[in-house]
């Protein structure tokens, strides 16, 4: 994975686990690596990996069971929120970058028509 330096780490690796979660590479209830093993995989510091889920234990993202390991949430309308939240950050940045284009709600609309035809193929 390539990090981006003006994001922190944490919230890099957070993003790319809730987008597995959402495209079903992670399930629901799955057990996830350990702290050590998160840190190998994105090449981080494991302090920075303990941090990782710390956040999404906040977030109610996962959960741990002691001496077990820390699994992924089985609330589905957890990630169905996140699914949401995530589709409407990536519309608000779009929208913003296209209006700074100069583009009309119209002409996004018909754009992304047309090119939703063409990638659908």
């Amino acid at each position: 994975m390539e990090f981006n330096n003006n994001i922190p780490i944490y919230v890099q690796v957070i993003n790319e686990i809730k987008k597995d979660m959402v495209n079903g590479v992670v399930a629901l209830g799955e057990k996830l690596p350990s702290g050590r093993e998160l840190a190998f995989k994105y090449k981080i510091n494991p302090n920075t990996a303990n941090r990782i889920y710390k956040e999404m234990e906040s977030e109610e993202i996962c959960y741990t069971k002691r001496g077990l390991g820390t699994y992924v949430t089985e609330d589905v309308n957890k990630l169905k929120n996140i699914r949401e939240e995530m589709a409407s950050s990536l519309l608000e940045h779009f929208i913003e970058g296209m209006k700074q284009l100069g583009f009309t709600k119209e002409e996004l609309i018909q754009l992304l028509e047309n090119k939703y035809e063409l990638v659908s193929k």
